[in-house]
Parts: structure tokens; C-alpha cells; sequence
């Protein structure tokens, strides 16, 4: 399997066992229960290499609550993620390890209610 897609799959089954609501591919239809993790993109990157592979993979992680005033929430959420990924050392074909993570809360004004939004994107380095 590819090294991403292995990644992608792992990070949301283990957030699905951690009871969250993970949607990927395309944000949940109008109307879904806050708060929600969204999958977004993935980036490869491999190191040149003849007999095997290595390299990053980059993934973006959101989450977004309906309650601005509940940040506290939010926060605990982004942190519940950022354990899963530092805990996550192997999948079936590859080793990982977080090599950076960035954090963002900030307020969303894109629907009609105000929203509070997450943002993780971590690099992980995969052999």
C-alpha cells in the first residue's frame, strides 16, 4: 500500500476507536453534530532510494465546533490527535515518526454560525 494512504487509513481508524465523528474525502453534509475531525489533504514526499522506500508524508487534520466558547474542547481534541500520532510507530508496511507539528485555533465565519476551528498539519517521516 502506498506509504500516504497507509497513514491516512491508520490515523482514522484509530480516531474513529477514540469515539470521534471523522469525516474525509468531503466535509459531513449540512446539518452534522458538532464537533467533528475532518481528513484533509495529504502530501507525499519520497528520499531517492534504490531498494526501498522512504520519505514524509504531510497531513492536514481539522476540526471545527459550533461553540466558540467551548475552545477548551477544542483544544483537548487537537491534543487527543496529536497523541495518536505520536504513538503511531508502525503500520503493517512502514515505521513513522513525527518529524514537525503545527497547531492553529482559530475563529470561522464561514457558515452562518460562528465556528471555532483546529488545524493540525504534522510531517512524518516514514522507512
Amino acid at each position: 500500500m502506498d506509504p500516504q494512504q497507509e497513514l491516512f487509513t491508520e490515523l482514522l481508524l484509530r480516531l474513529k476507536e477514540k469515539g470521534y465523528d471523522v469525516y474525509d474525502t468531503f466535509l459531513p453534509p449540512e446539518g452534522t453534530p458538532y464537533p467533528f475531525i475532518y481528513l484533509a489533504d495529504s502530501q507525499q514526499t519520497d528520499d531517492p532510494n534504490k531498494t526501498a522506500i522512504f520519505g514524509n508524508v504531510y497531513q492536514t487534520i481539522h476540526v471545527w465546533h459550533n461553540n466558540p466558547r467551548q475552545r477548551g474542547t477544542v483544544s483537548g481534541i487537537l491534543l487527543d490527535i496529536k497523541e495518536i500520532c505520536y504513538r503511531l510507530e508502525h503500520t503493517a508496511n512502514f515505521a513513522w515518526m513525527v518529524q514537525n507539528m503545527n497547531q492553529r485555533i482559530l475563529p470561522d465565519n464561514t457558515t452562518k454560525t460562528p465556528l471555532l476551528h483546529g488545524l493540525l498539519e504534522v510531517e512524518f517521516k516514514f522507512s
